[in-house]
């Protein structure tokens, strides 16, 4: 990844305030030439500024209202072939490896705590889990965002 520029950001913010923008939208919003934006847009997709272009999409929408976070303990020879089976759930919306008490965080959906009960159930069953821990998520107070980083600017 290479550093990203003040004109960089700008963009990035600009996409990330309209992300239909269209390369003529963003080079007049921010002043630039068509060609300066366009290459911009290229070299900040080859060093891997873009995640996923997904929308996002409300998990309730889709009949799971209720989010979790699992805290998964593990026998760490069995990692590699823990978050294929994990992947292989669709309940399961991310998995962090992560320092501290457990070795993974997995963020779960389920349609209630019934539904959840299952989906863990199905987490234990996978080679390698030793044990969970579950948190359910009350609310989203913030939600992802990158807007402050980008106004903030790039890390010298």
């Amino acid at each position: 990844m290479h550093p990203l520029d003040g004109t960089d950001a700008r963009l990035l913010q600009a996409l990330t305030e309209d992300p239909r923008s269209t390369v003529v939208a963003l080079a007049e919003r921010l002043g630039l030439s068509r060609n300066t934006v366009q290459a911009r847009m290229a070299a900040l997709e080859r060093n891997g500024a873009f995640l996923s272009f997904d929308r996002r999409i409300s998990p309730a929408a889709l009949g799971y209202p209720l989010m979790a976070f699992l805290s998964v303990h593990v026998k760490q020879r069995k990692l590699a072939q823990l978050a294929e089976s994990l992947a292989a759930i669709p309940e399961v919306l991310e998995v962090f490896g992560v320092s501290g008490r457990a070795d993974l965080l997995v963020r779960v959906v389920s349609s209630d705590a019934e539904d959840l009960f299952r989906i863990t159930g199905k987490i234990l069953d996978c080679d390698g889990v030793k044990r969970t821990d579950t948190a359910l998520a009350m609310d989203e107070l913030v939600p992802f965002r990158l807007e402050p980083l980008l106004r903030q600017g790039p890390r010298s």
